[in-house]
């Protein structure tokens, strides 16, 4: 276990050697990203500009809702590059070679890149929660920042399960489904806003299909202290973070079944 640990993070050392071999790309292409993710924001705040509130929800709530999400996402998106890459080794047999070395597949993919230029949403994820929770003179006592770690954690673990069933699907469709895609993109839109504004079969999809509200929307409300319109008892909002180490587990189960059904190109 602990030397695999340890190669996980030999692979993330070279990794991040290599692309700060070009500085100045890195630090343009972070900043592009900080740019087209700040972007996102201003469309909210021109939203909230035009109704003030959003349900009862505040423009200052949903920025520590839109924080949050982000935080935990730059995370997986920049950690699971390999998965997202992995329709193009199926497709030219270099899944093989993986497959001849004696280690996980899974620990290969996961130590292929580290994304550094995801620090931009990173930045911008953390601008944002900064702000609200100025905004609402929120104090981050111990508890709330173990609750606050907590979401990120399982939020971060969430996304990367989904990065992992994307790239499983690939043994049988050869081709990295988009619509996985949609699902990770669309689960970071989505819960950027409290889940109570939605109706209840997403509220439902994203709570017990792909449990996002666990690690965003539960939590957040106990950290802001809001009463939750659907009714959540306090000590789920607490415990609901560990949805997300739950769902990469089973994500990287269903990967082993993929690899055990994995029929090499002969190329």
């Amino acid at each position: 276990m602990f030397n695999a640990v340890h190669l996980y993070f030999r692979y993330l050392g070279v990794s991040v050697r290599s692309q700060l071999q070009y500085r100045a790309s890195f630090i343009m292409m972070s900043l592009g990203q900080l740019a087209a993710t700040g972007i996102e924001f201003v469309s909210v705040w021109v939203l909230f500009g035009h109704f003030g509130s959003l349900e009862g929800w505040s423009l200052a709530e949903v920025a520590v809702f839109y924080g949050l999400v982000n935080i935990a996402y730059s995370f997986s998106d920049a950690a699971a590059r390999g998965f997202d890459l992995f329709g193009a080794m199926v497709k030219s047999g270099d899944f093989d070679r993986l497959l001849l070395r004696p280690r996980s597949t899974a620990l290969q993919l996961a130590g292929q890149e580290l994304t550094l230029k995801r620090i931009g949403r990173l930045a911008q994820g953390n601008t944002v929660l900064l702000w609200g929770s100025a905004q609402l003179g929120l104090a981050w006592t111990p508890t709330r920042l173990a609750l606050a770690a907590g979401a990120i954690i399982g939020g971060a673990c969430i996304f990367y399960g989904l990065f992992v069933l994307q790239a499983t699907l690939a043994f049988w469709t050869t081709e990295s489904l988009e619509i996985v895609n949609s699902v990770t993109a669309g689960g970071v839109q989505t819960t950027q806003y409290p889940l109570a504004i939605y109706q209840r079969w997403m509220r439902r999809f994203f709570t017990f299909v792909v449990p996002l509200a666990c690690a965003s929307y539960f939590p957040v409300v106990a950290i802001l202290g809001h009463p939750d319109p659907l009714g959540s008892p306090v000590w789920l909002q607490w415990l609901a973070p560990l949805a997300g180490p739950a769902f990469l587990a089973l994500a990287l189960q269903v990967w082993k079944i993929g690899v055990r059904h994995y029929t090499s190109t002969g190329s």
